[in-house]
């Protein structure tokens, strides 16, 4: 059998009496791409920092390209590259000086620097402006350019901390252009996290994060046919009296989320004129959708991405560290 690029067994991360990471077992094949979705402080950002050794488990075993993260990390570390979620570019060098510096350090081979250099820079549309000082580039540039000196040195796993945070739209889809490039070009698995639904769509295979939890682990078609019912949303003045009237009339279990009364339903289209006839409380807007990414969240963990960032309640290690 093929060994995993990614083999996680048990693997925990604790802050005092705050658990960031729950003992989260899974595998990732050689050549997927893999990625954790969850809202921001779920312990994606720390499950990762495990996985590239740059903070040490508290229990379980974790083995990246074949190499223990605890006891053979500069193996590991030889093997993976990593595209930080905060920007790690020296914006006083050029383009070609930040990779030739990662080149060095990486013990790349002189005879192949160059060769290699124009080779991942190209592939990100970066070499005519391997000159230019990094100051100069945009955000979808510098991100970019991040992911030619993820890959400069060759990985077996390149891992991307939520790639595209802070981007616009359509730098975000030209991102994502290149690294579906790379990953035709290049032996290589990509492991990512990110809370943006339409990018976990990108995904071999997608785990949901919450509270340092991992509840559900498939393809992002899999689990939206796991789904199968509509999402329906509705406003209405008294909130409170509709999830009631829901249940009491449909036997629908319903709540607020995004500022809508939201429920799930089989034909959801076909089902709202049932509502406006039998619900007995004033609608004043209505809208349906096929099963999402957000669904699958909403229906494993009970709130959607959104929510969860708002209640802050994926934090409580991050303002536990921060007390310290």
């Amino acid at each position: 059998m093929t060994t995993p690029a990614v083999a996680v067994q048990g693997l925990k991360k604790t802050y005092g009496k705050v658990e960031a990471v729950k003992g989260v077992s899974f595998e990732v094949a050689p050549g997927e791409v893999f990625g954790f979705l969850g809202p921001n402080g779920a312990g994606k950002t720390t499950t990762i920092s495990m996985l590239c050794t740059l903070i040490h488990p508290t229990g379980g075993q974790a083995r990246v390209a074949g190499h223990d993260v605890v006891t053979a990390r500069d193996q590991v570390r030889a093997n993976i590259g990593l595209v930080f979620q905060d920007p790690t570019l020296d914006s006083y060098l050029t383009a070609e000086q930040n990779l030739r510096f990662h080149a060095e350090l990486y013990g790349v081979p002189k005879s192949l620097v160059g060769e290699r250099l124009r080779q991942v820079m190209e592939m990100v549309a970066l070499w005519d402006r391997k000159d230019a000082k990094v100051m100069t580039f945009s955000g979808g540039m510098k991100r970019r350019l991040e992911i030619a000196r993820g890959l400069l040195h060759s990985p077996r796993v390149l891992f991307l901390d939520e790639p595209t945070v802070g981007l616009d739209p359509q730098t975000r889809s030209a991102i994502w252009g290149y690294i579906n490039k790379l990953r035709h070009r290049e032996d290589i698995t990509i492991f990512m996290t990110t809370h943006y639904m339409d990018e976990a769509e990108y995904c071999d295979r997608i785990a949901i994060m919450d509270h340092g939890e991992i509840v559900v682990v498939d393809s992002p078609e899999a689990l939206k046919a796991s789904v199968g019912k509509d999402r329906v949303q509705i406003h209405t003045p008294d909130e409170g009296a509709a999830i009631l009237a829901l249940r009491e009339c449909f036997g629908l279990e319903a709540a607020v989320h995004e500022g809508a009364v939201t429920f799930a339903v089989a034909s959801g289209e076909e089902f709202v004129p049932r509502l406006f006839a039998e619900l007995g409380l004033p609608i004043q807007s209505v809208s349906v959708s096929r099963p999402s990414l957000d669904d699958v969240f909403m229906n494993y963990t009970g709130s959607t991405i959104r929510d969860a960032e708002e209640s802050g309640a994926g934090n409580q290690w991050m303002k536990a560290m921060a007390r310290r």
